[in-house]
C-alpha cells in the first residue's frame, strides 16, 4: 500500500511503499478512500503533541470499507462503510472508562498518533471505536464529521444548551460544522478570524452567521459562549472580555500557546474557563446522527496523498477554506 509516514518530528511526511497490515483480534482492516486532515495532525507532524510512534502513518478522519474481519469482531460486515476517529482504544476499567468519560482514560490511544492512520490505502483498527456512517454524504464529505465535527459538538455541549449567543475563535473546519448545527438548534453564530481573512468571513456569513468580524474585535453584543479553535492562547483573555456574566469560553484544541496573564476582573462574575479533551463513543453515535437532519453540508478542498504536505502546509498558514481531505481512492 502507499501511505505518508512520518519519520521525524519537524520534516515533511514521505509517501513510501508499505506492507499492507491485517487485522489482529476485535480489529478490522479497511481499505481507505478518504482521510480528512486535521489541525491535530499539524501539531503531531511539527512535534508540539511530542510522543507519537515512530515511524508513524498520521490521520485520524479515516473513511473507508471493511475489507477483512478478524477474530471474536460483530457488528460489521465486508464492504460496511465505516469511520475511523481519533479515539482508538482505552483501558474500560478505570474509573474514567466506566463512568462515560473514557475520553479522559490515562491509557487510551489515539488513531494516526499511537496507532498507525488513515493517510495510507489500507489501515486496521479496533472495531469497538469504530462506527457506520450516515448516508447521504460521499466519502470526502463525511471525513470532516470523523474530528471536526465530533470535537466540535462535544464543545458545543460545554458550551452548555442555554448559550444562545456563540461566538467561534477560528472559523475552519470545524467551525464551519458547528455553525451549522447552531442554526439547526436556532442559536447565533458571531464568527472571529484571523484579520483580513476575507474567504472565513464570507463562509461565516454565508452559513448563516450573525457577524463575522477580525479576533481582535469584540463583538456587537455579548456572547453567552465562545469555543477556541484557533490554537493561540492570546485568544483566551479576548474571549473572555466577550462574553456575558455567568458565559464560558471553552477551548476545543489539544494544543493550544501558553496564556497570557490577565486580570481576575475579566473571569470573575462567574464566567467560565474550560477545555475539551478528545471525545467519546457516545458522542460519535449522538452527532453522527444528528448530521443528516440538519442537515451538515462539508466544505472540502481535496488533495492526493502526494499532495499531502501542501494540505498541511496551507492549514498551517490558515489558507484552507472548510476543511482538507486526502483522496485516496483516486477520485
Amino acid at each position: 500500500m502507499r501511505a505518508a509516514v512520518m519519520e521525524r518530528a519537524g520534516q515533511p511526511l514521505l509517501v513510501r511503499e508499505l506492507e499492507a497490515p491485517g487485522p489482529g483480534p476485535g480489529q478490522i482492516g479497511v481499505r481507505v478512500s478518504a482521510c480528512g486532515v486535521c489541525r491535530t495532525d499539524l501539531h503531531i507532524v511539527d512535534g508540539e503533541l511530542s510522543e507519537p510512534k515512530l515511524p508513524l502513518v498520521p490521520g485520524h478522519q479515516v473513511v473507508g470499507v471493511v475489507a477483512e474481519i478478524g477474530e471474536g469482531v460483530s457488528g460489521f460486515s465486508v464492504g460496511d462503510r465505516v469511520g475511523i476517529p481519533w479515539l482508538g482504544a482505552t483501558c474500560g476499567t478505570c474509573a474514567f472508562c466506566t463512568s462515560g468519560r473514557e475520553n479522559l482514560c490515562a491509557q487510551a490511544r489515539f488513531t494516526g498518533y499511537h496507532i498507525d492512520g488513515g493517510f495510507a490505502e489500507y489501515a486496521v483498527a479496533d472495531a469497538r471505536f469504530c462506527f457506520p456512517l450516515p448516508a447521504g454524504y460521499s466519502d470526502l464529505n463525511v471525513a470532516p464529521l470523523l474530528c471536526a465535527g465530533l470535537i466540535g459538538y462535544r464543545a458545543l455541549g460545554m458550551a452548555g444548551d442555554s448559550a444562545r449567543r456563540i461566538g467561534f475563535y477560528g472559523f475552519g473546519s470545524a467551525a464551519h460544522i458547528l455553525a451549522q448545527v447552531c442554526r439547526f438548534q436556532g442559536r447565533e453564530v458571531y464568527a472571529f478570524t484571523r484579520p483580513g481573512d476575507v474567504s472565513a468571513k464570507s463562509l461565516a456569513l454565508r452559513l448563516g452567521a450573525s457577524w463575522a468580524g477580525d479576533s481582535q474585535q469584540l463583538p456587537p453584543v455579548p456572547l453567552d459562549a465562545a469555543i477556541l479553535f484557533a490554537p493561540d492562547g492570546a485568544l483566551v483573555p479576548l474571549a473572555l472580555r466577550a462574553v456575558e456574566r455567568g458565559g464560558s469560553v471553552v477551548c476545543a484544541g489539544i494544543h493550544m500557546s501558553d496564556i497570557p496573564s490577565f486580570p481576575y476582573s475579566i473571569l470573575w462574575e462567574e464566567r467560565a474557563l474550560k477545555s475539551v479533551a478528545n471525545l467519546t463513543r457516545a458522542d460519535a453515535r449522538e452527532f453522527l446522527a444528528l448530521a443528516p437532519l440538519v442537515p451538515i453540508r462539508t466544505e472540502v478542498e481535496v488533495f492526493s496523498l502526494e499532495a499531502l504536505n501542501d494540505a498541511l502546509a496551507r492549514l498551517r498558514a490558515g489558507r484552507i477554506n472548510g476543511s482538507a481531505v486526502v483522496d485516496l481512492a483516486g477520485r
